[in-house]
């Protein structure tokens, strides 16, 4: 029994779970929930450890006294504490109530997992109707497109119709009106009275009342799908040029300046062209006009029917011709202008038949420096917005008169206005480099390319010398 009460002493074993112990006791706080419990069951263990050692020393003790030696003892001071929850010499516990906390844990989570499934089936539910919904929302939306396609087909007749009707009724009252004019005329050659001849002298037309013309009727319509059609163009064909001609040009500013300039000199190009062709046909049509629209109206209608006659591509190789000239523009040597000849030709088409507006609609005119306008421009995604001047324009703003029917696009730096002259001074450098190069085959195949002359110029050739 010594040398077990020994050994036991000597392995101080009482002090290293006092030390545990307190420990614990200084970390409780701090730890979290597995901690703790991890530190509980060895503190259990190395006491269980103690309890078996203790007890056989206890057995030893007993064996040395004698068969009945310590029973008192033993039924007064040890029976009353072996308890279900008393440690037993192998160090086993009967763990009563951590078993009944975990069945509660377990139970927890059993009705917890249910009523996940439920939720989760709601939400099933939920899905399923949603689908369902969205199914016929895009059904429906299907059946209005479909609608709204037919819609469209039978408004388009209705607008041939309607054409059809209108030019009807113009024939009608021109054949009426040569019909009352020659009746007139019969009525007085047939007259023997000198009176009637001298009436005659005096009045040898009837009188005929000025009605718009159908140009002037389609006004609004014409404007609206043309300002439709340059809104198609900014978002559409501009973005296409930009991606075509970053292929070729790293600067990002200079392709910018090269579709606003591209802009700006196709609406030039083609107001020229339209004052010259107006002018051809109003030459022509004066000969022979007799109403009973005014000659204007009468001129203008045959340029709205006939926009086909247009020569289109002398305007592209003249928007082309000013690039070429233009100083705050560039383009590398080994290609031309000529590869956004689409964006051009479709600008220039636009801005022909804006000219047959009444009024017209122009571009605003802009440089670089100056003030930026809210009410002319939007304000570019790298813009500085505190800025106060434009650097460059990237899109021009579509006018009538004075009031702004589409904003365009610009970009706003601070010190916009000595970047503007350092760049234009670099560009007539790099421009006065770069004259000497000889024009591209494929710009000289476009610019040797004519039409073929319309029929005004072949009915009267005098006229279009």
């Amino acid at each position: 029994m010594a040398d077990s009460l020994r050994r036991l002493v000597r392995a101080e074993s009482g002090r290293v779970l006092q030390e545990k112990l307190e420990n614990w006791y200084r970390n409780y706080e701090f730890n979290s929930c597995d901690q703790n419990l991890n530190r509980c069951c060895e503190i259990l263990e190395l006491s269980s450890e103690i309890q078996g050692q203790l007890f056989a020393i206890l057995n030893e003790t007993s064996r040395e006294g004698g068969q009945y030696a310590g029973v008192e003892t033993i039924k007064t001071r040890l029976l009353p504490r072996l308890t279900p929850c008393f440690s037993c010499s192998s160090g086993r516990i009967f763990e009563t109530t951590l078993t009944e906390d975990l069945t509660e844990k377990e139970r927890q989570l059993r009705e917890l997992a249910s009523n996940q499934n439920v939720q989760l089936q709601e939400l099933r539910k939920e899905l399923t109707s949603t689908r369902l919904k969205l199914n016929r929302v895009q059904q429906d939306l299907k059946l209005s497109r479909a609608q709204e396609k037919d819609a469209q087909k039978k408004l388009d007749r209705l607008n041939d119709y309607e054409h059809q009707i209108q030019m009807l009724k113009d024939k009608i009252s021109s054949l009426g009106a040569e019909r009352s004019f020659h009746q007139s005329r019969l009525a007085q050659r047939r007259s023997p009275s000198p009176r009637h001849r001298e009436n005659k002298s005096l009045s040898p037309f009837p009188l005929r009342s000025h009605s718009p013309g159908r140009a002037r009727r389609t006004n609004a319509s014409r404007r609206a799908c043309l300002i439709t059609r340059f809104s198609d163009i900014y978002d559409h064909r501009r973005l296409d040029a930009e991606t075509f001609l970053k292929a070729y040009i790293s600067d990002v500013e200079m392709v910018h300046r090269i579709i606003y300039t591209a802009a700006v000199e196709s609406f030039h190009a083609a107001k020229m062209a339209y004052r010259q062709f107006k002018l051809r046909v109003t030459e022509t049509l004066s000969l022979s006009h007799t109403g009973p629209e005014s000659l204007e109206d009468t001129v203008l209608d045959y340029i709205v029917d006939h926009e086909d006659l247009y020569d289109v591509q002398a305007s592209v190789n003249e928007v082309i011709r000013s690039m070429n000239i233009n100083p705050k523009i560039s383009f590398p040597s080994e290609t031309d202008f000529i590869v956004i000849s689409a964006l051009i030709r479709e600008l220039c088409h636009v801005a022909f038949s804006m000219q047959t507006l009444v009024p017209p609609l122009d571009v605003a005119f802009g440089i670089d420096g100056e003030l930026f306008s809210e009410t002319k421009y939007h304000r570019s995604f790298d813009s500085d917005f505190t800025a106060a001047l434009v650097a460059y324009h990237v899109w021009p703003a579509l006018m009538e008169n004075d009031i702004v029917i589409v904003k365009g696009e610009a970009v706003t730096k601070r010190g916009a206005l000595w970047s503007c002259r350092s760049r234009s001074r670099n560009t007539n450098r790099s421009r006065s480099c770069s004259r000497s190069r000889s024009t591209s085959p494929l710009l000289a195949h476009h610019l040797s390319r004519s039409r073929n002359p319309s029929p005004l110029r072949n009915r009267c050739p005098s006229k279009w010398a």
